[in-house]
């Protein structure tokens, strides 16, 4: 899993050995605690198979005692003591970043690295996915929920108007276009994010689906020219799902579908409820490796 806007310019590493399991709850902590536009968190098997390695780049340098006490938090004392920090030059990240990441299956999406193309079956639908300054490699049981469902709706309905907020790298405006044949309106309040999700668009042959747009919340008049939108995707974080349910909700069509992630389990009662004040009821909640992802659907 690759999570975080990536640092523009990190200048520190931290870096761990250790099993599957203590690997998981350390990147999934650190992610939680952090801001996301200054750090970047990596976990990923390594090449041999034996062990697991975290990667934690920072903006700035991080106050080392308090992400060993994190560490121990999550993993325990003997975890937080073989953290190494390192000062790093500029991009050392990128490609560390993506050298144990494998292929991820998602119904009839693969989302893989460029060094993975030989491994995508014929019959999947492809989406290529690189380092990059934005969240989403798939490899995340966020993303990994918000394609599964995706998939899942494709198959019951054939048409969609999709919206996607938070587009990150934009691979789930990608998938929702691909699968659907449809154009997908895809927003991000980070910039770079926006640059990266059109980049993107056009390495996996979806320019003439996506149209990603750098704006702040849900007030912009091209969101109410676009709607209203039967499907809504938002993988983000708890408060601003909640902060924007009153503004999301009024785009959503009647019968729309909503598909919430970046949700960890004692938060996704809060945004249930957020989202049932204001006329959606939940079809189905799916948790993945820790993560939870809500679809939520309009009624008629």
């Amino acid at each position: 899993m690759l999570e975080g806007l990536h640092p523009v310019s990190p200048t520190h590493l931290m870096r761990l050995e250790t099993s599957e399991k203590a690997a998981r709850r350390v990147a999934d902590i650190v992610s939680e605690t952090f801001d996301p536009a200054e750090t970047a968190v990596a976990a990923f098997e390594a090449p041999d198979g034996r062990i697991w390695l975290v990667e934690v780049f920072f903006r700035e340098a991080p106050d080392e005692a308090n992400v060993r006490e994190l560490v121990r938090v999550a993993a325990g004392e003997a975890v937080a003591a073989c953290l190494t920090f390192h000062a790093i030059e500029s991009k050392d990240w990128v490609r560390t970043s993506l050298d144990g990441l494998k292929p991820v299956q998602a119904g009839r999406f693969t989302v893989f690295g460029s060094h993975d193309r030989d491994k995508v079956a014929p019959n999947a639908i492809p989406i290529e996915i690189e380092a990059a300054l934005a969240f989403g490699t798939g490899h995340h049981g966020t993303t990994l929920g918000c394609l599964r469902a995706i998939d899942r709706l494709a198959k019951a309905r054939r048409s969609f108007r999709p919206l996607d907020v938070g587009t990150g790298t934009g691979v789930l405006a990608i998938a929702a276009g691909l699968r659907n044949r449809v154009p997908v309106l895809a927003s991000d309040i980070d910039l770079v994010s926006v640059i990266a999700a059109r980049e993107n668009a056009v390495l996996n042959k979806a320019r003439n689906y996506v149209h990603a747009i750098h704006a702040a919340g849900l007030k912009d008049a091209r969101f109410r020219r676009g709607g209203p939108y039967d499907l809504v995707l938002a993988n983000i974080l708890p408060r601003p799902l909640v902060g924007l349910s009153t503004d999301l909700c009024r785009l959503v069509a009647p019968g729309g579908t909503v598909v919430l992630s970046g949700i960890i389990p004692p938060h996704a009662n809060l945004v249930v409820s957020a989202y049932r004040a204001r006329g959606l009821r939940l079809v189905m909640r799916e948790e993945i490796e820790g993560w939870v992802t809500l679809t939520m659907r309009r009624g008629r």
